[in-house]
C-alpha cells in the first residue's frame, strides 16, 4: 500500500508499502524513506550503469529471479527498458512492487530501484 500526502497543493508519495507477500526475500514492512535518503539514492543512482534490461519478453519470472540475485549483491540497481518503452510508466511501479523495492526515480528509459539489505546481512557479526 502506498500512501500519498497532499502538501501545499502537491502530492508527495511517502514511498511506504508492505512487502510481506510470500516468496519475497524479506517479509517485513519496508520503512518509509526520508527526503534526504531519497536525494542521496538519486545521486548515487545517476552514477550507476544499468544492471538489467527489460527486453521484449517483459517482466518474466526469470527477470525477477535475476533481479533478486542482483539485490542480494547490492541495494541500489538501475534497470533499463530496452523494449516496452511506451509502457515504462506502468511497468516501473509494477517492477518495484513485485520485487519489494522502492522506485527511487524513473528518467527516460531507466528506473532506479532500492531495496535495503536485511539487518542480518547488512551487519555481519564479528567475534
Amino acid at each position: 500500500m502506498e500512501v500519498d500526502l497532499k502538501i501545499a497543493g502537491r502530492i508527495q508519495s511517502t514511498g511506504f508499502f508492505l512487502c510481506s507477500r510470500p516468496g519475497l526475500p524479506h517479509n517485513a514492512a519496508m520503512i518509509p524513506l526520508t527526503n534526504a535518503k531519497i536525494r542521496e539514492l538519486k545521486a548515487r543512482g545517476q552514477l550507476l550503469k544499468p544492471a538489467l534490461k527489460v527486453g521484449k519478453e517483459g517482466l518474466t519470472p526469470q527477470f525477477f529471479a535475476e533481479l533478486a540475485v542482483m539485490f542480494r549483491r547490492q541495494e541500489l540497481l538501475k534497470v533499463k527498458f530496452a523494449d516496452h518503452k511506451e509502457e515504462k510508466k506502468t511497468l516501473a511501479p509494477q517492477l518495484a512492487d513485485q520485487s519489494g523495492s522502492h522506485l527511487i526515480m524513473r528518467v527516460g528509459n531507466v528506473a532506479v530501484l532500492y531495496r535495503p539489505k536485511p539487518e542480518a546481512e547488512a551487519a555481519p557479526a564479528t567475534s
